[in-house]
């Protein structure tokens, strides 16, 4: 199955740089690309799209407020966040739109590519260590009204000891294989765990699980 990839970045050389790579690769196609958000939006009502790498400081509509309202529909695309590290507030805010994950700008071809595979396969957290390091920076941005507070904390209630576990554990960056290993579990299981925690706290992907126990105050910056 070929990817369908839109590129998003007002810049076009960084566009041409990405579709180099994405053309050299017999299981993507980049299917079509845009300089602003908007118009990546308009793109995007007539373009089958599977993933879009998203930059976020752009021209009319930036890159967070476009990903907000992509993600916002029944059916969407998978978003990738292009960053730097001197952007990681745009990163954080881009995952809190819905975006699956984020990229540096000037990530290796191989990790680039990497990301783009893992995101359309399903699995939303992208360099999971890297996630957790953009959110223990912002960490003390977030309310601090007291552990597990909020709607967030209230919908944890539902959760059983062992989805409880794992939550904390995708949280602090780790794999389905990582979890299994330290849960003594099968992947699968794991698996069906994260499944039925996105399901009764209403999260689209394990992505916004980080950022929901960052939130709440089941996990703070440096650890638990």
């Amino acid at each position: 199955m070929t990817i369908r990839v839109m590129l998003v970045d007002d810049q076009v050389l960084l566009r041409t740089g990405f579709r180099m790579v994405l053309a050299a690769q017999p299981d993507m196609e980049v299917v079509a690309e845009a300089g602003d958000g908007a118009e990546a939006i308009e793109i995007l009502r007539a373009t089958a799209v599977d993933v879009v790498l998203m930059d976020v400081r752009m021209p009319r509509l930036d890159g967070v407020e476009a990903t907000r309202r992509i993600c916002s529909a029944e059916e969407h695309p998978k978003v990738l966040i292009l960053t730097t590290f001197d952007l990681d507030e745009y990163a954080f805010s881009g995952l809190k739109a819905g975006a699956s994950g984020f990229m540096l700008k000037d990530v290796p071809p191989a990790e680039l590519l990497g990301a783009i595979r893992s995101v359309h396969s399903g699995d939303a957290v992208v360099a999971p260590s890297t996630t957790r390091r953009l959110l223990d920076r912002f960490a003390p941005m977030l309310p601090t009204t007291g552990k597990e507070s909020g709607p967030g904390g209230s919908a944890m209630e539902k959760l059983t000891e062992r989805e409880r576990e794992v939550m904390l554990l995708v949280a602090q960056g780790l794999s389905n294989g990582e979890i299994a290993a330290r849960l003594v579990l099968s992947e699968a299981t794991v698996k069906t765990h994260v499944g039925r925690i996105l399901t009764k706290l209403g999260l689209r992907d394990r992505v916004q699980v980080v950022v929901l126990a960052y939130e709440t105050g089941l996990v703070r910056a440096g650890g638990l």
